[in-house]
């Protein structure tokens, strides 16, 4: 065997070297030659750029500024206050906060492509919901996307876009943790989002978008300010279908016509115990705070009564049935399904207006 080895390896080494040298010299040879590639790693990564580069170009900043009371000649702006926008329409409609532009003698809507816009009109405001509605003369604008499909749940994962100290446009992300929340506003007409992405001074009016980019709704920050203490990751937005739905009643009436009972209802479950969580059946509202002035008073409904069908339609899902109560028109009269003391009876209300103040 070791003579066999002997009398093959120097004949081998002789090819092998003979080989290199040809290679070697000969460029087209090497190119040729099998390549050795480390295997390819694909890399999968979470990213929401495509969501935020569909949404960021719709959401502005705004400023609400005000002017001294001095002379013409001497006065000077000051800004009162700083937000954010959001474009709905190619036209140039803008929604945002109330709070954002009251009092203002002069609004400036800034767009994230550098265009300035100094003659804004407001269209109109409900304080309600603490929206208001603004118009730029500008054509062909980015308009924030919108998923007529999609219904927040609570887990879902949201983007805040706005302009956060005026520090310029920012992304900020959270989840949405409980939705249909009331207990911080001032009516029953009213529900917001909660969630816990980072919201700041400025970030009020801005929007917040699904992963996909759709809108989720309208960043409020009143309750930031109306409790005046440094709140961490709880935070707040107005729904989207309500915001649309009080943009379109702005841009037909100028302001927002809502159908006024005159009582607060209170989720129940068929005991007549109070839900608080979300997984409780709902079967009716129980009466309180009666306005003895109110239509539902004068057309005999008392308090503690339970409201189990409206116009008809159970009572299982209460800001359906407040939207339906709001969206009624005063005047027109609404039939209530109520029980008392174990009794079952029928309650004609013709529906007011509800007046600012009220709620």
């Amino acid at each position: 065997m070791f003579k066999l080895i002997k009398f093959i390896f120097p004949p081998l080494l002789a090819g092998l070297g003979i080989a290199f040298i040809i290679i070697w010299f000969n460029p087209e040879l090497r190119d040729n030659l099998p390549k050795l590639e480390a295997p390819h790693i694909q890399a999968h990564h979470m990213s929401f750029a495509d969501a935020v580069e569909k949404t960021a170009p719709a959401v502005v900043t705004i400023f609400s500024e005000g002017f001294s009371n001095q002379p013409r000649y001497q006065r000077q702006s000051t800004v009162r206050e700083l937000g954010s926008g959001v474009i709905m329409s190619r036209d140039g409609y803008i929604l945002t906060n109330y709070h954002v532009v009251n009092n203002a003698d002069q609004i400036i809507v800034l767009l994230p492509d550098g265009r300035q816009y100094s003659d804004t009109q407001l269209i109109g405001f409900d304080t309600i919901t603490d929206l208001a509605l603004l118009k730029i003369p500008a054509e062909n604008l980015p308009v924030i996307p919108i998923d007529h499909d999609y219904s927040p749940r609570v887990g879902d994962v949201v983007l805040a876009i706005g302009n956060p100290l005026n520090i310029g446009q920012t992304i900020t992300q959270g989840i949405i943790s409980a939705t249909g929340k009331q207990t911080l506003t001032e009516s029953q007409f009213n529900n917001l989002l909660q969630m816990d992405a980072a919201i700041n001074v400025g970030n009020s009016g801005g929007a917040v978008v699904n992963s996909n980019g759709a809108l989720v709704g309208i960043t409020s920050a009143q309750f930031r300010t109306r409790l005046n203490i440094d709140i961490q990751g709880i935070s707040f937005a107005i729904p989207y279908d309500l915001a649309m739905d009080v943009m379109h009643k702005l841009i037909m009436d100028g302001r927002v016509i809502r159908g006024y009972l005159g009582f607060r209802g209170t989720p129940v479950d068929n005991t007549g115990k109070s839900v608080t969580d979300l997984y409780t059946p709902i079967v009716g509202l129980a009466v309180s705070e009666l306005d003895p002035l109110g239509p539902a008073w004068q057309a005999g409904m008392k308090e503690h009564d339970i409201v189990v069908k409206v116009g008809g339609e159970p009572v299982t899902n209460p800001q359906r049935t407040l939207k339906t109560i709001g969206n009624t028109a005063p005047g027109t009269k609404l039939e209530f399904e109520v029980l008392r003391g174990g009794q079952r009876l029928t309650i004609t209300v013709e529906v007011a207006e509800l007046e600012t103040g009220l709620y």
